[in-house]
């Protein structure tokens, strides 16, 4: 137990503590975004199922790699609010309000905005390649996936998990993060599960530079005797 209870604070306790005080000192006001995210997910959710709104909200939020870049960029942010109309809306609800709200209070809600959006394009670019490389090509995908509607936060989710886990050094949560996202291609070889692997690769990417901009300011900072450290996760 004394050796579960060690992984449990080295893996989980700053996370844990970070969260924790924020919401017993904060409330619902550690996460206004993170709670209108969830809003505006039910919000679009409820508009799609009725006769007249699945229109308006394909205009404005679906995204299918057959779509014109520019249409794809413009309809990105919303598009992540947009729940896919095949699976149960209450699975993105909880998504967005756990690893939203996580991520907003570990990061702040800019940097948790920009790790959103660069796991979700990251997703999105894949599926222009993969189908511009074709089935036969290395990671390529078939020209039916064109069709395919790309929408819901998963990729967001996945690609924030996989920071925040980075950011506090939770090595084993990120690494069953990421092996759950591998065999989730190999039981199921979709062009979901695929854009989460590249949302991963984009965020592996994010960390890599981000773990060399922290070094070289270190070293920077010990060569001027000035003191160094990580900055605030919140901003």
């Amino acid at each position: 137990m004394n050796t579960v209870s060690a992984f449990a604070h080295r893996e989980w306790g700053p996370l844990y503590a970070t969260v924790r005080k924020a919401l017993v000192t904060e409330k619902w006001r550690a996460v206004p975004m993170t709670l209108g995210a969830v809003c505006l997910t039910a919000l679009f959710q409820l508009v799609q199922n009725q006769s007249w709104g699945i229109g308006p909200v394909r205009t404005i939020g679906f995204v299918q790699a057959e779509d014109p870049l520019w249409v794809a960029l413009l309809r990105t942010p919303l598009s992540l609010f947009v729940p896919a109309l095949d699976l149960p809306v209450w699975g993105a609800l909880a998504q967005v309000l756990l690893v939203f709200g996580i991520a907003e209070i570990c990061l702040g809600r800019w940097r948790t905005l920009v790790i959103a959006y660069v796991s979700t394009l990251a997703g999105t670019t894949y599926a222009r390649i993969g189908i511009a490389v074709g089935p036969e090509g290395f990671l390529g995908l078939p020209a039916s996936d064109a069709e395919v509607v790309d929408t819901g936060p998963s990729a967001a989710v996945v690609g924030l998990a996989v920071f925040v886990c980075w950011c506090y050094r939770a090595w084993f949560t990120a690494a069953l993060v990421i092996v759950a996202m591998i065999v989730e291609v190999m039981v199921q070889d979709n062009l979901a599960g695929k854009e989460h692997l590249a949302a991963i690769a984009a965020v592996l990417v994010v960390c890599a530079l981000s773990s060399l901009l922290l070094r070289r300011g270190r070293q920077r900072s010990t060569a001027g005797g000035g003191r160094s450290g990580a900055p605030p996760m919140r901003s």
